[in-house]
Parts: structure tokens; C-alpha cells; sequence
């Protein structure tokens, strides 16, 4: 029989230290221990700095791709889970490489949020109403070349930092508008923050945005049965599609790229955009298949974007 958790021997979840990772890091808790109806002593969350965190590093202005790739938010993370120091890892799935570390698997997802990104402007009410030369800021470099390719005329800036400091910088007139993820801010309870959300149909989010997904040692087999009943299966099935897509892309911090993957009855339906670095050109496209086939429509998808990009496509021109 499992030995299952308790406060002399918790089980330890490990996360990245800001509100947003917190809250999900909470989320797992509390769905662990609805599912098996433990005590909140049963589990420890564990607060681990990533090289992503260390702000005496990054400055708040520079962007992710000039000081590396999506390693930067989990590695600590999985050291520490590899080395046994803790027991399962919360990651938001947008900022995971597409391969794990030998001996970590990562097959457990909590429900998927709204995968939407979120226009966060004081004075207009969306992205079109921004006036001509508006200065926009920006981390994200599919955010950034989105920006550019749609509206050329405005002026996009490095802009990092947790909400309180976006909001800050927007008062402080630093940018006029910037950009959220929907689902971290539904999860901090500040969806209020959001001006307006964009449409995918006008700008398309972050493969896997909106996802948290729960990382284990292979050979945990107490983690794996405990994971078991919080794994949420749609949210596999169309990370399946996505992954694949990003996977087959070779997708980074440094590579402008976005998919969304959705379900109807039995089909996946997955809609693709690479862009310049610049925003001086996008391809996309978009395919269905029968959910049993998502990774491999990613993967056509991904062949068929490329096909269209010519030599040096993701360089800076």
C-alpha cells in the first residue's frame, strides 16, 4: 500500500517564488488534497530562485531572449527535484522546453485557464484605439513581433516585472500599454487588471499559455499515483498538439512563435504563427485531426509554416 503524505513527511512542492507561481503552486495543493482528502500539512511548498528570478542579473527592461531560453525558469527547479530535494515541480507550461532532463517526466496537467493574452492600458479601452507612435512595452518577443507586424507605428519597449511593477511603470508613463496572460491573472483573483482580452482570431498566445503542468522523478511511483486523479485530460491532449508543433519548430525564447490548440467532439483543431524577430513578416496557418493524431498534426503544421519561411526567417533582419 502507498504510504501517503503526512506533516511529519510531507510531500514537497517545489516552485519559482512569485505571486503567479505561488498561486498555482497552491492550486496543486489544494487539488491534491481535495483528491485525496489530506491535510494541508500533508504538503510543503518548496521556494526555489531560478536564474529567470534573479533580478541582480536580468534587468527589468531586457528581454528574455538576450539572456537565454526557457531553461532560465526551471532548471534550479529540476536540479533540486533530481537531487531529491523535492518531490514534484509546478511549472507554467508556456515557459517549459520541450525535453526534460533525464529521469524527470512532466505528464500531469491542472485544468487549462483562458489562454487569451490581455491588453492592460490605463487610458484606451483596446489595442486598436492606441493613438499612432504609442510606446507599448514588452518582454515577449512573439508579443513584441505580434505588436510590430499589426501595428507598425507604435514604439515597443523591454517591459519585465511582476504585475504591481507593469501597473507601476504604465502610471508612471514609462509605456502606454502592455501585455498579461489571462490565466496568470484569473489565478491571482485580478482579472480586473485586464483592459480588455485579445481574441486569439487577433493575436494568438503563447504555445501552451493558460497551462500548469506537474513534473515528477520517473521512478516516483507514490507521485505518479497521487498526480494521478488531478490529471486533467483535455489540457493533455491539446498540450500533445501544441508541444509537437513547438517541438518540430525548435521554439525558444528567441523565436517568435504561437499555437493554440482547441477541441471539437473528436477532432483537434490547431491554428500556427511564426514571425521575424522584427514583425516584418508572419506565416500561419491551421489544420485538424482526430485528437488520437494531435502530435502529429503539430508536427505538420510546424513542416508546413517552415516550408514557407525562407533561409534566416527567425533572424533579425
Amino acid at each position: 500500500m502507498m504510504q501517503m503524505p503526512d506533516a511529519k513527511s510531507p510531500l514537497k512542492i517545489g516552485t519559482r517564488g512569485s505571486p503567479l507561481a505561488l498561486a498555482q503552486a497552491h492550486e496543486t495543493r489544494a487539488r491534491l488534497m481535495a483528491a485525496h482528502g489530506l491535510p494541508e500539512e500533508a504538503f510543503e511548498i518548496v521556494v526555489i530562485k531560478t536564474t529567470g528570478d534573479d533580478r541582480g542579473m536580468i534587468a527589468a527592461d531586457t528581454a528574455l531572449k538576450e539572456v537565454g531560453n526557457k531553461g532560465l525558469f526551471t532548471k534550479e527547479i529540476e536540479d533540486a527535484m533530481s537531487a531529491g530535494r523535492i518531490d514534484l515541480a509546478v511549472h507554467s507550461m508556456k515557459d517549459m522546453p520541450t525535453e526534460q532532463p533525464p529521469g524527470l517526466i512532466l505528464n500531469c496537467y491542472l485544468p487549462r485557464e483562458d489562454e487569451r493574452d490581455a491588453f492592460v492600458c490605463l487610458n484606451h479601452a483596446s489595442l486598436g484605439e492606441l493613438p499612432q507612435g504609442a510606446v507599448v512595452g514588452t518582454s515577449s518577443l512573439r508579443r513584441a513581433a505580434q505588436l510590430r507586424y499589426r501595428r507598425p507605428d507604435l514604439q515597443v519597449v523591454g517591459f519585465r516585472g511582476n504585475v504591481q511593477t507593469r501597473l507601476r511603470k504604465l502610471k508612471d508613463g514609462v509605456a502606454e500599454a502592455t501585455f498579461l496572460a489571462m490565466a496568470g491573472l484569473r489565478r491571482m483573483n485580478m482579472a480586473d487588471v485586464a483592459t480588455a482580452p485579445i481574441a486569439p482570431e487577433d493575436m494568438l498566445p503563447a504555445v501552451a499559455q493558460g497551462a500548469i503542468g506537474i513534473e515528477r522523478r520517473i521512478d516516483d511511483a507514490r507521485a505518479e499515483a497521487l498526480l494521478a486523479p488531478i490529471h486533467d485530460v483535455p489540457t493533455a491532449q491539446r498540450l500533445a498538439c501544441e508541444r509537437a508543433y513547438l517541438a518540430a519548430l525548435d521554439g525558444s525564447c528567441e523565436t517568435p512563435i504561437a499555437g493554440l490548440a482547441r477541441i471539437e467532439g473528436d477532432t483537434l483543431w490547431l491554428r500556427g504563427e511564426i514571425l521575424r524577430p522584427d514583425g516584418s513578416e508572419a506565416i500561419s496557418g491551421e489544420g485538424r485531426a482526430p485528437i488520437s493524431d494531435g502530435a502529429e498534426l503539430g508536427r505538420n503544421l510546424a513542416q508546413q509554416l517552415l516550408s514557407q519561411a525562407p533561409t534566416g526567417f527567425f533572424d533579425w533582419r
